[in-house]
């Protein structure tokens, strides 16, 4: 499923995580397999950029660890 094909309908929250206001159809992501919605872009491009922080901080421990335990 592509960004343009995500529907208000199928978002599993009513209110920004960010803001607490109400979704905005323009406003969706994907996340892990369900539709997340935010209140604007700018707090969905906020998540967004948050989740690749936290990902590539994970893959940068699990390489550490697997240099570690070699």
């Amino acid at each position: 499923m592509s960004d343009d094909t995500l529907r208000i309908e199928d978002a599993v929250n009513e209110t920004c995580p960010w803001s607490g206001k109400p979704i905005a159809a323009d406003s969706l992501t994907l996340y892990r397999g369900a539709v997340v919605g935010f209140c604007n872009p700018g707090c969905r491009d906020k998540f967004e950029a948050a989740i690749r922080h936290f990902e590539d901080a994970l893959q940068v421990r699990r390489a550490e660890s697997a240099q570690n335990s070699e």
